[in-house]
């Protein structure tokens, strides 16, 4: 039915309304205006689609094609990306955070074992890189000393760069006048935050060095041989004239134990929480503080054991000894994993760096040696006047040196060849105990006299882990973080020589093992299983067809073996043009004594 409605004066007409059709809707802002006008008003359709969508579509067509040609991605401005991709990494920055090589992926049959290697090779490339773009982030950077044209910076007097630093940094180098208890053995804290001196004539104080704030000060009325920081600022071991005793951050006396006794050194191993001591009897004890029982005990044949340090990255023990050798020790053996006869007379002291890659010793020959742990070799000796009765590595690789009274800090003494310090300075009284702080450029001085604080620009790495090691960190931080640490505790026999043996497997010990089970259960449990093709139906499983599908599981075994093959045969030949080429070249070079042929 058909309805037609009147045009009021001044309106023009209005088109017909069919009764049961919907109202056309009103126009929206991103459509294009129509024009006035009849046939204008109207839009055609063609195909199910109106001519203003087929404008928009050749509009989006265009653009694509235009960021296609330019080759750039395109924002909603309408301008390509002048900087495509993600930005570029450097590769010493990449190579830097590397922590596993590539491993060889099984065949084709394992493909839940490939994939999951696949897997952890992406994860481990991922990290990686965001691990080295991270890097380029970080706020802080190291810088050394720098003298002016012809100056040295051994002349350089600690007042005088205590005036040229801001003041913050010039409220680091201090001292204190103790020279009533002295000389003084000193510790920092693993966060650098806190200090303990222990005074041989048994005064031991802990100290909030940044803010000078004494945290507790306590005479224990005996001699003290050696103080140690345990896994955090609450606690701390004192070695003294007896045994060995635990005090907490306010000097309250926690324990005593009277199976170490007779101590004179001590170092703690954080990631195990395990305090190893070294006696005047000889013995390398190890004490587990987490559940305060011993681990092991060591005796080491070898006399008084004055001398030790540890290597941070296997937490393996290094003691000197008065013949002039260094033996590395592990709780668990009872004999020495390496003995170096290092010196020609005892050894003084012993300082290993953080990546546990160099060793530098002392010696009562008056020489400073530097080795290569990984292969026990010597790469630089140098000879000291009156010799160094300790030693101290930063976290940079600085190296302090205390000589009597005088204290010299080397920069690179394992790359280059030394000639001079890079610092010196002459302390009130004859240095006792010598250690960098953590992430800051200080060095903590123990002498006669008491304790002094030099300032050592670049000793300190600047830029610390928060989550290993954080010097802001609040009492509840503390607390949670203790609670992880003992969680994630490392087991003493996982300590060897060398951490990556940990991922491999004991092929001797395996084929034995494996050997007592055949002989045991009278057949080969691994034994490859005879390959069964199983039964089809429709006619499928015909003897044409079984054999071919036998022959098929032959022939990738074949492939498996010819690829292996191929692969000995390459190396072998890679090796061998490798030796034909070093020959040439030796048989290039001309002998001294080709000059008397005729």
């Amino acid at each position: 039915m058909n309805t037609t409605k009147m045009a009021a004066p001044g309106e023009g007409t209005v088109n017909d309304v069919h009764v049961g059709e919907k109202k056309k809707p009103p126009a929206r802002y991103w459509q294009e205006p129509q024009t006035e006008g009849g046939d204008e008003n109207k839009v055609e359709k063609h195909d199910g689609h109106t001519k203003q969508t087929q404008k928009q579509k050749t509009r989006t067509v265009k653009r694509k094609q235009d960021g296609d040609e330019r080759g750039g991605k395109k924002f909603i401005s309408g301008k390509s990306d002048p900087f495509p991709g993600p930005a570029p990494i450097p590769k010493d920055r990449v190579q830097k955070f590397k922590r596993k090589d590539t491993i060889k992926r099984p065949n084709r049959r394992n493909y839940k074992l490939k994939g999951l290697i696949v897997h952890s090779e992406k994860t481990s490339k991922f990290a990686q890189k965001q691990a080295a773009r991270f890097d380029l982030l970080l706020p802080e950077d190291a810088g050394f000393l720098e003298g002016d044209e012809g100056e040295d910076t051994c002349t350089v007097s600690q007042e005088d760069i205590a005036e040229a630093v801001d003041i913050t940094s010039a409220t680091k180098y201090f001292n204190l006048k103790l020279s009533q208890f002295g000389p003084y053995r000193v510790d920092y804290s693993k966060t650098g935050r806190h200090l303990l001196l222990g005074g041989r004539r048994g005064h031991v104080a802990c100290i909030d060095w940044q803010s000078k704030q004494l945290k507790c000060e306590i005479n224990v009325m005996e001699s003290v041989n050696d103080v140690k920081w345990l896994h955090s600022e609450a606690m701390y071991a004192v070695a003294q004239k007896k045994w060995l005793y635990i005090y907490d951050s306010k000097g309250i006396e926690l324990h005593c134990i009277r199976k170490f006794n007779d101590v004179l050194r001590m170092q703690f191993l954080p990631y195990h929480f395990l305090l190893a001591t070294a006696s005047a009897t000889g013995f390398l004890q190890y004490l587990d503080v987490s559940v305060g029982k011993e681990v092991t005990a060591i005796c080491t044949k070898t006399g008084r054991l004055d001398v030790m340090c540890q290597n941070p990255h296997n937490a393996v023990i290094h003691l000197g000894h008065s013949n002039g050798t260094v033996t590395l020790w592990s709780p668990n053996q009872k004999e020495a994993l390496v003995k170096m006869l290092c010196h020609q007379g005892g050894v003084r002291s012993i300082a290993v760096d953080k990546t546990g890659t160099y060793m530098v010793t002392s010696g009562m020959d008056k020489k400073l040696k530097v080795y290569d742990v990984r292969s026990f070799k010597p790469l630089r000796s140098y000879f000291l006047p009156a010799g160094a009765s300790c030693l101290s590595l930063s976290q940079r690789g600085l190296l302090s040196a205390a000589t009597a009274d005088i204290i010299q800090v080397y920069r690179d003494v394992w790359s280059a060849p030394v000639t001079k310090p890079y610092i010196a300075h002459r302390a009130p009284g004859a240095v006792w105990g010598l250690h960098f702080c953590p992430f800051e450029d200080v060095l903590g001085v123990g002498h006669g006299e008491g304790f002094t604080s030099m300032l050592i620009p670049g000793a300190g790495e600047p830029n610390f882990d928060g989550l290993d090691a954080n010097p802001f960190r609040s009492a509840k931080q503390r607390q949670e973080w203790e609670v992880k640490a003992l969680l994630e505790k490392v087991q003493p026999e996982l300590i060897s020589l060398d951490p990556t043996e940990l991922g491999q497997v004991d092929h001797a010990t395996f084929e034995q093992r494996h050997q007592d089970r055949v002989q045991a259960l009278g057949y080969d449990p691994l034994a490859k299983e005879r390959f069964v093709p199983k039964f089809k139906k429709k006619g499928r499983s015909s003897s044409g067809a079984v054999e071919r599908r036998k022959k098929q599981v032959a022939h990738e075994d074949q492939r498996d073996d010819i690829r292996k093959t191929v692969e000995d045969k390459l190396k072998m030949e890679k090796e061998r043009k490798a030796m034909e080429k070093k020959k040439a070249v030796l048989s290039n070079q001309k002998s001294a004594l080709e000059r008397f042929k005729k």
